[in-house]
């Protein structure tokens, strides 16, 4: 079996490399990456000298490119975790989200009818389900919950969504998707929340909350994501979205206190900035229908995932370190300096 893994030099994709080629070790391995910002080839040092991996350098809205690699490596499956993920760019830039998590999935779907794939997989998130509100703790996501998006960045992939939903029904592509809760975890950008904190704290710089810090998300921690999109794979039904939730309610304020308890940092260094435009409140995941249909339940309780993150930035300085020291800064001061 040759698996494709679009976006594999980033967060959720390098972990997802790493869990396949424990579970699945006979498989072949293609990691399709653009290597943006957002992607690090150091991150895939554990895998590159594999026999069972390739890595190629690749834009998944270059139809000729992509092509071209489907034409060489036949992939069986195609998981594409490739997407502009960050919601205050989305905001600064919508047309990088457009042209990547949009057309970039219709060269891909169009590559897979060509090549005849046998599942194609499309990793959505919960934010194309809107938000909900903070006095309603009863309602939660479901799969069948309407599609109510809220920034550039939602809007992309809920597009991308449809868009698979519609090969699968007028051209019978065999299509999964799955939309997941916040992922924290090994290896992910430090302009997302939990791994921005770390840093910042270990710095004793000011640690930047938006607002009040009240907005709740459903945090899963990152292998218990690989392990449910692992599981969909080969045993979901085609055509079928599946909500994966961590059951891990928090609010920001709350992670950004427990990180600084955990490194023994002072609550003084918070500093609440101007809120973030269109900010949904609270995002929260019904996962009922895949524990029922295959079984998976999230392993981690976050308290447990939370300490295992921070020792994981603590031993990897280097990793992060070179990322911050880089053009990320210079988005960093363009989006919190003034505010």
């Amino acid at each position: 079996m040759k698996m494709m893994v679009t976006g594999g030099a980033g967060f959720i994709g390098s972990n997802f490399i790493f869990y396949e080629q424990e579970k699945h070790p006979e498989y072949q391995i293609i990691c399709l990456d653009k290597l943006t910002y957002a992607g690090n080839l150091a991150t895939l040092d554990p895998v590159m000298h594999e026999e069972n991996f390739k890595f190629i350098k690749a834009d998944i809205a270059d139809r000729e490119a992509v092509y071209e690699i489907f034409e060489t490596e036949h992939p069986d499956i195609v998981v594409n975790f490739a997407a502009e993920s960050h919601v205050d760019r989305s905001i600064e830039d919508p047309g990088i989200f457009l042209t990547t998590n949009v057309m970039g999935t219709q060269v891909l779907l169009d590559a897979c009818r060509r090549y005849g794939v046998l599942r194609y997989h499309q990793v959505s998130t919960d934010e194309v389900y809107g938000d909900l509100p903070l006095d309603r703790p009863d309602l939660f996501f479901t799969e069948q919950t309407p599609l109510h998006t809220s920034s550039p960045y939602s809007a992309s992939k809920a597009s991308a969504d449809l868009l698979c939903n519609a090969y699968h029904r007028t051209y019978g592509l065999p299509i999964t998707i799955s939309r997941c809760s916040n992922n924290y975890g090994p290896y992910q950008f430090p302009e997302k929340l939990i791994p921005l904190m770390i840093a910042n704290a270990l710095a004793d710089k000011p640690l930047p909350v938006y607002g009040e810090g009240l907005n709740v998300r459903d945090w899963l921690y990152v292998e218990d994501h690989c392990a449910a999109i692992d599981l969909i794979i080969h045993n979901g039904q085609t055509g079928q979205v599946y909500n994966i939730g961590g059951h891990n309610e928090m609010r920001n304020i709350d992670i950004v206190k427990i990180i600084l308890e955990q490194l023994g940092k002072p609550e003084s260094l918070i500093t609440h900035v101007k809120d973030r435009k269109g900010h949904d409140m609270r995002y929260a995941i019904d996962p009922s229908f895949i524990h029922e249909e295959l079984g998976w339940l999230p392993q981690t309780k976050f308290r447990d995932g939370i300490k295992k993150t921070i020792q994981w930035y603590l031993e990897n300085r280097s990793w992060w370190g070179n990322i911050v020291n880089g053009e990320y800064q210079t988005y960093y001061e363009r989006m919190y300096g003034n505010r």
